[in-house]
């Protein structure tokens, strides 16, 4: 593609800038608006500057990948409320063996979760647990935090729901979903445990701290639920009324018709007593009166015993009704969610098949909808919609196409060196541009490159591009959302704060994104 007018050049090449500036540092001081703005003023400007037409534009948006993203979002919230993550975090603490043993669960369970639910819901749903769990075993944070942010990038090269490049790749590609996992999920089984090793080794002296190797009670027992504190608030006790004791301090009197204590009275009772000539006198005195009293009392502590049985009895039966419901309802949402998982094994269309499970999640609710959708983060699907239209204005230039043509011979995947070279150039965009807008302005053109050497070669470079360009978020603190949530999530932790800093996380980044990257490139082959 040739190059466009220096003015049109300098322009797209501005708009651009001022996107990946946002979207890199969205707490820009000049411009503090934010990465979805940030994008969103990225389109815009290449529309003002004539860079491309609002058609052109307006087609830019990928509406596949929209329809797949807000789906999965949309599971991803019910599967929160069926406690799937609740479940998932109580496997962190079970029969814990020490620091060791609970580093490897967390690489574990980030890894599986971020395969299914994507590395960014992971981390926020996961962040706070794993805080939690650390300080209450006396452990440090840091290499934990790590571990959930690494494990749940690199679990999510695993799918193509796994994270937002991935989920573009498959809409590009056509790969369907089960060559995709198959190709790929090699490396990331085996970029998941030299991850967890690397971790091992470089924090063994501070998980084997005798401090720390004695594990406190498991976490989920310390974590009360709202269940369990309603459970055990208290209630009122059913003993008798306190004074009904003054049945055992009053005497009757001879001639009282009332005389029998254990007399019991269903129907109100007029009180007449006798006096000694034989009359009759309406009015009780004072001892009559406390008889009275008396027998009503024990008559009513009766009957309100009798009710408060029966009320708890209605109550544990609605209760035992609702915990029914609830269990069928958390059974649907499981089947549903493993539906969709076949249907995309199936090959069938995955914007479809996500939409399809999110509406019939919806459906089974049973009620209305919009708490659910609220969850929904609207915020990022409008920062891909001005990225698509940002990103292709860019590649409207001709700078891209201009970059490629000369890294093309050197970066050819039908020899060890070109594969190698392709991933630089991939682990260097990713952690400079971000990983998404590197796969849209690499993806095609990676693949034609491939593509006139065999079929499996372009297939084969949709699914390094796909592994290159999710580990590469791990080299760098800003090299992946999932990074940057883990490090806010710890530091606004109100009980558990903990601060991330960028060269801590570099430390440990760098050398394994190198190790994890290299080995897993020689595990990805397409069938």
């Amino acid at each position: 593609m040739a190059m466009e007018p220096t003015v049109k050049v300098a322009l797209g090449t501005a708009a651009f800038g001022i996107f990946w500036v946002l979207a890199v540092f969205p707490a820009v001081p000049f411009l503090p608006i934010g990465r979805t703005a940030g994008s969103l003023l990225g389109a815009m400007l290449m529309v003002l500057f004539g860079v491309m037409s609002a058609d052109e534009a307006y087609a830019a948006v990928d509406l596949p990948i929209l329809g797949l993203l807000f789906g999965t979002m949309v599971v991803s919230v019910y599967l929160e409320r069926a406690d799937m993550f609740k479940h998932l975090g109580r496997l962190l603490s079970w029969r814990s063996q020490g620091g060791k043993d609970l580093l490897v669960r967390t690489c574990v369970v980030a890894a599986l979760a971020s395969a299914l639910f994507t590395n960014d819901t992971c981390c926020v749903v996961l962040t706070e647990f794993i805080l939690k769990i650390a300080r209450q075993n006396n452990l440090p944070p840091k290499p934990f935090l790590l571990a959930l942010a690494s494990s749940a990038n690199i679990g999510s090269a695993a799918t193509p729901i796994g994270n937002p490049q991935n989920l573009v790749i498959a809409v590009q590609s056509g790969i369907s979903f089960g060559q995709f996992v198959f190709g790929i999920l090699p490396a990331t089984l085996v970029g998941a445990v030299l991850n967890a090793a690397i971790l091992l080794c470089l924090y063994w002296r501070h998980l084997s701290d005798e401090k720390c190797v004695e594990v406190v009670a498991p976490v989920p027992t310390d974590v009360v639920e709202e269940e369990d504190v309603t459970s055990h608030r208290f209630s009122p006790a059913t003993m008798s009324h306190p004074r009904s004791s003054s049945h055992h301090h009053h005497h009757h009197q001879p001639g009282s018709s009332l005389s029998s204590p254990d007399c019991e009275v269903f129907e109100p009772v007029k009180l007449v007593t006798v006096t000694s000539n034989g009359d009759s006198n309406n009015k009780p005195d004072a001892a009559d009166a406390a008889v009275v009293v008396g027998i009503h009392q024990r008559r009513g502590g009766g009957v309100r015993m009798k009710e408060e049985h029966a009320f708890r009895w209605v109550e544990e039966k609605e209760e035992a009704m609702e915990q029914w419901k609830s269990t069928v309802w958390k059974t649907g949402v499981y089947v549903i969610t493993l539906s969709m998982l076949v249907a995309l094994l199936l090959g069938l269309n995955m914007s479809w098949s996500a939409i399809t499970a999110a509406l019939a999640l919806i459906v089974l609710d049973f009620k209305d909808a919009r708490p659910c959708l609220e969850k929904v983060s609207y915020p990022l699907l409008l920062f891909f919609c001005g990225m698509f239209i940002t990103v292709d204005g860019f590649n409207k230039t001709g700078i891209p196409s201009a970059f490629w043509e000369f890294m093309e011979p050197y970066a050819r995947i039908d020899t060890p060196t070109g594969i190698v070279i392709l991933a630089l150039v991939i682990l260097l965009l990713s952690n400079v541009a971000s990983n998404v807008p590197t796969v849209l302005l690499l993806g095609a053109r990676v693949a034609a490159s491939a593509a006139a050497i065999s079929p499996a070669a372009e297939t084969n470079a949709w699914l390094i591009l796909a592994w290159v360009s999710t580990v590469a978020g791990n080299l760098s603190l800003l090299g992946s959302a999932a990074n940057l949530i883990v490090c806010e999530q710890a530091r606004r932790s109100e009980q558990y704060g903990y601060t991330l800093s960028f060269f801590s996380h570099l430390q440990f980044g760098f050398p394994a994104t190198l190790i994890v990257t290299g080995i897993g490139l020689l595990l990805i082959r397409s069938n």
